[in-house]
């Protein structure tokens, strides 16, 4: 007993919203102390590690070929392990604010649709990078505790977590996921679609960077009451120079409208194997979008024009994972239940 009240002493636990877009780390009992884009620039020849967060993600789209600017997660998991490692390390070091003999415990949120080998890789990731315990939650039940909803309760608690690669939609109740859908779209694709429609109609190439500040400045999934332009700057694809055209809400609107349909699709779907009587909860309570994805512009207008029911969006929804991860953290032993079960060897 004496040695475990030495141990959280000493050590600097953290939590970390693993996410495709961005990367955000609580540490016990401070709070949040880093949130950074998921993207690492290293060298190409020997793998040196030149960048990490923000300043990575400057470098996209205007690096030399000397140097690799790499998204390491893909879809909400790992996809380059080793640059993934070296994000992480470097991230359980800044965390820390001192160096401590005792490595830190670590909470890492998940998709709630990752598969065991996808589980093994981000524990592992995590242990190489200095971690001395890993535990793994998924990301709909990590937010329902950051949105403070009773998940401990007898009742259906309706959570979508719109990430950069992922959309998490799952029923909860008695801290536990009853049925769950992981659809492998989110931030990122409406980022694509944006590239590709601009192509296609206005014949001008933007990069992601940019396509990512049209989304946040006129983007929307509903019709606005007075809607937006702005000018755009990008490549003409006809005669490769740089032009500036004018682009409007209503097309920002109309290239994203697949993808949010197909996300409204897979919440209709999940209601088809909900039972009734979480169904009858939820339509008491509403539904709960979390995650960056949250604050498109009406969205939660035409999810609930979609599906008839009351939606609500979190306020701060870009960091309701980390909260309640750090929750979890801070009271380890009252969240173990929620906690994914370790891997046996």
């Amino acid at each position: 007993m004496l040695f475990k009240g030495l141990n959280d002493f000493f050590s600097n636990d953290i939590a970390i919203d693993l996410g495709t877009a961005n990367t955000l780390v609580y540490r016990k009992g401070v709070g949040i102390v880093i949130d950074e884009p998921s993207v690492v620039a290293v060298s190409n020849d020997n793998k040196k590690l030149i960048a990490i967060g923000q300043d990575a993600k400057d470098m996209l789209g205007k690096n030399p070929e000397e140097v690799r600017v790499i998204k390491p997660l893909k879809d909400g998991v790992i996809a380059d392990f080793q640059v993934t490692e070296l994000m992480l390390r470097n991230l359980i070091l800044r965390a820390q604010k001192k160096r401590f003999l005792i490595k830190p415990r670590v909470v890492v949120c998940v998709p709630s649709g990752i598969t065991e080998v996808e589980k093994r890789a981000v524990r592992d990731s995590a242990l190489h990078a200095g971690a001395r315990e890993v535990h793994l939650v998924s990301e709909p039940v990590a937010a329902a505790i950051g949105a403070d909803l009773p998940i401990h309760k007898p009742q259906g608690n309706l959570v979508m977590d719109i990430g950069g690669g992922t959309t998490e939609i799952a029923v909860i109740s008695l801290s536990h996921i009853v049925v769950h859908s992981s659809i492998r779209i989110g931030g990122d694709k409406m980022d694509q679609d944006i590239i590709s429609y601009l192509r296609k109609k206005n014949n001008i190439f933007v990069g992601t960077l940019t396509a990512e500040n049209i989304k946040k400045q006129i983007g929307s999934a509903f019709p606005l009451e007075q809607e937006l332009k702005m000018e755009v700057r990008g490549r003409d694809i006809i005669t490769g120079y740089p032009i500036t055209v004018e682009v409007t809400s209503e097309e920002i609107r109309e290239a994203l409208s697949e993808t949010v349909l197909s996300m409204i699709d897979a919440v209709k779907r999940l209601f088809e194997k909900t039972a009734p009587e979480l169904a009858a909860d939820i339509a008491d309570r509403g539904i709960i979008l979390t995650g960056g994805g949250a604050q498109l512009k009406g969205l939660d207008r035409k999810l609930q024009e979609a599906v008839d029911l009351p939606v609500h969006v979190i306020p701060e929804s870009l960091i309701c994972v980390v909260k309640g991860s750090g929750r979890i953290m801070d009271n380890l032993d009252d969240y173990r239940e929620v906690l994914i079960k370790k891997i046996e060897n």
